[in-house]
C-alpha cells in the first residue's frame, strides 16, 4: 500500500497529568481526517523509541467505556512514555478499527445480540479489521526516527509496520484490566485476531454465582465460530444437539416425567450454549412434561428465540414460554394451524407436513433460515432429537453425562441399519471429552448420512 502525503501543519506544548507533551497535528491527501502525534522528548536521529501507534476510539478513549481496552491501553502508554522521557503516541483517526463510530455503534448491538465483535463487523459488511497504518509510518519518518520499540498486543500492527520499513525492535505489552464489561471482546482479540494477551484463569462471563471453567467456555466459543462459519457458507442454519443422560444413557425414569441430571457446571454450560445459539427448540412433548423456560439465567448473554414443534397444537394455555422475552415460536402444520388460537405473544408457524402429517424438520429449518435463525440448539426430547440425527440436519452434538444409573428413556431410538436402504447412522468426528464439575462433557461432529433414513416421516414429536 502506498503511503499517504502527510505534512505537519503545526505543533503546540500539551501539559497533562502525566507529564508535558508537544501535540503534532497532520494533514495527509489520502483522506479529511486530522491524525496526531503526541511527542516528549528528543526523538528526531533516535533509536529504540517507545511508541504507541493508537487508533482513535471516542466510546473508550474519551468516554471510558468499558466494553474495550482502548481508553486504557492510551492512558497506560502516555504514563509509560512520560516516564521514560522520550517517545510518541500517534494517534490515528480511523475509529472502530476503520469502520466508523455509526458502524461501530451498530456493531456494538450486535454484540447485544450475541455476536463476537469480529462477527459483528462481517454481518454489517466490514473486515474483521479495516485498519491501515501507511499514516503513521509517514509520521514516524517525518519525526526522523531510527527504530521503535512498540507498545502492543497485535502482532498484525508490527507486521505491517516492518513490511512499510519500520524497524520496530521490540513490542512492549499493554496487559489491560478484565472486567465483565470487556472479558468476552479480549477473549475474542485473543482467540480470533492473534492479540498476545493473558487471559485470566476464569473470565467472570457468568452471573448469580455460577462457574464455567475457561475450557467450557472456549468450547462454547469455537462451537459457535463454527456456526458462524457453517450459516455463512450453507445459508441455512447449524444444528447442535445438546442434552443430558445418566450414565447408562437414560434421559428421564419415566417417560413424560422430568428428570434432574445436571450438576451445577452442566448446568451453567447449557445456559453458555443456549447463549451461543440464535434459536432453541424442543418438541412439544418436552412442553407439556417439564414446562421449560428456555432462557439465559446463569451467564451473561442473550435469550434464544424459542422454537416448539407441535404437528397437532397441544401447545398449553398456561405454558411458561408464554412469557419469554422474545415469545415462542410453534411450527406446525397447515391443517391445524389454520385452527389455532393461541395468542400473543405465541406465533404460530406453518410448515409443510411430512407424509405422516407431522411437521417436516426439512422444511421447518429452511423458514427458520428465511426468519434470520443462523444457529439451533434442540434440547429435546427423545424423538425429536432422533428425528434431527436420523435425517442427517445435525451438525454437532453437546452430551453431558451425569454418573448416575437410570435405567430410564434413551435420548434416541435409532432403527438398526438397513441395508437395502443403505442407511448408516451418522458418525461422530472430532471427539473431545471435557469434565464440568462431576459431569463429563462430550463434543463431537456429525458427518450425516447422504441417504435419507427408511423412518423419515414416520416418527411425532412427542417430546
Amino acid at each position: 500500500m502506498s503511503q499517504p502525503e502527510i505534512r505537519r501543519t503545526t505543533s503546540a506544548r500539551i501539559p497533562t497529568s502525566v507529564g508535558t507533551f508537544q501535540l503534532c497535528h497532520y494533514a495527509n491527501t489520502r483522506d479529511d481526517k486530522e491524525h496526531l502525534a503526541l511527542v516528549i522528548g528528543d526523538v528526531g536521529g533516535a533509536a529504540r523509541v517507545l511508541v504507541r501507534v493508537h487508533s482513535e476510539c471516542m466510546t473508550g478513549d474519551v468516554f471510558g467505556s468499558l466494553r474495550c481496552d482502548c481508553g486504557e491501553q492510551l492512558h497506560t502508554a502516555m504514563r509509560q512514555i512520560a516516564q521514560e522521557g522520550t517517545g510518541v503516541i500517534i494517534y490515528l483517526r480511523q475509529e472502530g478499527r476503520g469502520i466508523g463510530l455509526a458502524e461501530k455503534l451498530r456493531a456494538y448491538n450486535l454484540q447485544d445480540e450475541g455476536y463476537d465483535t469480529v462477527e459483528a463487523n462481517l454481518l454489517l459488511g466490514h473486515q474483521a479489521d479495516e485498519r491501515e497504518y501507511g499514516t503513521a509510518v509517514a509520521i514516524l519518518a517525518d519525526l526522523q526516527i531510527e527504530s521503535i520499540r512498540l507498545l502492543t498486543n497485535n502482532p498484525d500492527k508490527i507486521e505491517q509496520l516492518r513490511e512499510q520499513g519500520i524497524a520496530v525492535v521490540e513490542r512492549v505489552p499493554l496487559e489491560p484490566s478484565f472486567q465483565a464489561e470487556n472479558v468476552a471482546y479480549l477473549e475474542t482479540k485473543v482467540r480470533r485476531m492473534r492479540h498476545l494477551l493473558q487471559l485470566p484463569a476464569a473470565a467472570p462471563s457468568t452471573v448469580n454465582g455460577a462457574y464455567l471453567p475457561p475450557v467450557l467456555a472456549q468450547r462454547v466459543d469455537a462451537l459457535r465460530e463454527r456456526a458462524f462459519t457453517y450459516a455463512e457458507e450453507h445459508a441455512q442454519p447449524y444444528v447442535t444437539l445438546s442434552y443430558a443422560q445418566s450414565i447408562d444413557g437414560s434421559i428421564a425414569a419415566t417417560p413424560g416425567e422430568p428428570l434432574s441430571l445436571s450438576g451445577p457446571v452442566a448446568m451453567t454450560l447449557t445456559h453458555a450454549l443456549r447463549a451461543a445459539h440464535d434459536a432453541i427448540l424442543v418438541g412439544i412433548g418436552t412442553v407439556l412434561a417439564d414446562d421449560p423456560r428456555l432462557t439465559v439465567r446463569l451467564v451473561a448473554g442473550p435469550d434464544p428465540q424459542p422454537v416448539v414443534v407441535d404437528s397437532t397444537l397441544r401447545f398449553p394455555a398456561g405454558a411458561h414460554l408464554l412469557t419469554h422475552p422474545r415469545g415462542v415460536w410453534i411450527a406446525t402444520t397447515p391443517a391445524h394451524g389454520k385452527t389455532g388460537a393461541i395468542g400473543e405473544p405465541a406465533r404460530l408457524i406453518e410448515v409443510a407436513a411430512d407424509p405422516c402429517g407431522h411437521v417436516d424438520l426439512h422444511a421447518l429449518l429452511a423458514e427458520l433460515g428465511r426468519r434470520g435463525i443462523r444457529s439451533l440448539m434442540v434440547e429435546g426430547g427423545a424423538q425429536v432429537l432422533t428425528s434431527f440425527l436420523e435425517q442427517g440436519l445435525a451438525q454437532s452434538m453437546v452430551i453431558t453425562i451425569a454418573p448416575r444409573l437410570v435405567g430410564g428413556l434413551h435420548a434416541f431410538t435409532l432403527a438398526p441399519p438397513n441395508r437395502d436402504a443403505e442407511h448408516v447412522a451418522p458418525r461422530m468426528t472430532q471427539v473431545i471429552f471435557t469434565p464440568a464439575g462431576d459431569d463429563l462433557v462430550v463434543w463431537a461432529e456429525l458427518e450425516a448420512d447422504k441417504t435419507p433414513s427408511p423412518r423419515h416421516g414416520l416418527e411425532s414429536y412427542k417430546s
